[in-house]
């Protein structure tokens, strides 16, 4: 009665908050200058998936990102991408390749995050017959779990801009710093120069007599 209804959607809610990070991998990593790192995940036939990056620090903010099938055919490709999302469906089983480049990097590395999901999230209730109607908790739960997946999404991709932002304010503020270290030396060494200047024409040219006696 009400002791199992409540036990029921206790269970569910749970199920609800800890759905959102069973699915996908996710990763933010270090991508040093003339590097490449690259990931695989096992897909089968038919399965939708959807790869997403960002570049959060360093440089121009870019990197490259190439997609690979199991048979090494190029099923994306994109050259100094700052961000990018990309959704395919396998059309084989095996192993998917997925590389970020830096190599193009002389000196400067990169922090790329990448969201890589794949398959859709499975019902909340997968013993439920779907010919029936939801129950009034079961709708409930279902509006809860959609609720929470475009939370964390937005919380993701705000952390993005955060931490984007701040490196960004960050290598401004460093520039600054030098631009007006530089500015101060130039304009003490300019100083020095003109009070130099201006001494050397106000200074007495002092001259020597010498008599000459018979």
């Amino acid at each position: 009665g009400l002791v199992w209804s409540f036990s029921t959607w206790l269970l569910v809610l749970v199920q609800v908050l800890l759905w959102g990070w069973a699915r996908g991998s996710e990763l933010t990593f270090e991508l040093p200058d003339n590097a490449k790192q690259c990931f695989y995940e096992d897909i089968t036939i038919g399965t939708k998936c959807t790869l997403e990056f960002q570049v959060v620090t360093g440089g121009h903010y870019d990197v490259d990102c190439r997609l690979e099938d199991p048979d090494g055919t190029v099923m994306y490709k994109e050259m100094k991408k700052q961000y990018d999302s990309f959704t395919f469906t396998a059309a084989k089983n095996g192993t998917y390749k997925f590389c970020f480049s830096n190599e193009f990097s002389t000196f400067t590395h990169k922090t790329v995050y990448f969201d890589f999901q794949v398959g859709e999230d499975p019902p909340l209730f997968p013993n439920e017959n779907r010919v029936t109607a939801l129950t009034q908790m079961e709708s409930a739960c279902v509006s809860i779990h959609e609720a929470l997946k475009s939370v964390i999404d937005y919380q993701t991709h705000f952390r993005l801009r955060e931490a984007q932002g701040r490196s960004r304010a960050e290598d401004l503020n460093t520039r600054v710093a030098f631009w007006s270290i530089g500015e101060a030396f130039i304009l003490l060494v300019v100083s020095i120069s003109q009070v130099v200047l201006l001494r050397s024409f106000f200074s007495d040219k002092k001259t020597t007599t010498t008599r000459v006696g018979s």
